[in-house]
């Protein structure tokens, strides 16, 4: 009985960190689609933080309008 939280505790844990591993990569459809690297749009390759063409991007869905 004395394992019981630690098995919740791990269980939740093991849940949150998948729940937010999925969620913080980048969408490889969006590089197949538009031949282009992921700096296009993002301020490093390993960021999820975008750029000004990235945030345009997000909203327009469209890289031609986005493009400088």
């Amino acid at each position: 009985m004395k394992k019981l939280p630690l098995i919740a505790s791990s269980l939740i844990l093991g849940v949150v960190f998948l729940i937010s591993a999925t969620t913080s990569f980048g969408k490889p459809e969006y590089t197949k689609k538009e031949k282009k690297a992921c700096t296009t749009c993002h301020v490093s390759a390993k960021s999820k933080d975008l750029n000004d063409t990235g945030k345009c991007y997000h909203e327009k869905k469209d890289l031609k309008t986005c493009a400088k």
